[in-house]
């Protein structure tokens, strides 16, 4: 996702696409664990992704109060 498609988002779907980004990021490490990925480099996209979303989800909480 792009950082304009994120800031649309509302609070409540932040948190939510943060759950399950973050299961499908603790699914890819445990498949890669047991057998190689063919795209080891979904894994850092992913956690970027998170890390997007965590940004994007705090800003807007500090401009809410």
């Amino acid at each position: 996702m792009k950082v304009e498609e994120i800031k649309e988002l509302s609070v409540s779907e932040l948190v939510e696409r943060i759950e399950t980004e973050t299961a499908a990021l603790q699914q890819l490490e445990l498949n890669h664990t047991t057998s190689p990925l063919e795209n080891p480099m979904q894994i850092r996209h992913s956690r970027r992704n998170i890390a997007r979303l965590k940004t994007i989800l705090s800003q807007k909480q500090l401009t809410e109060k």
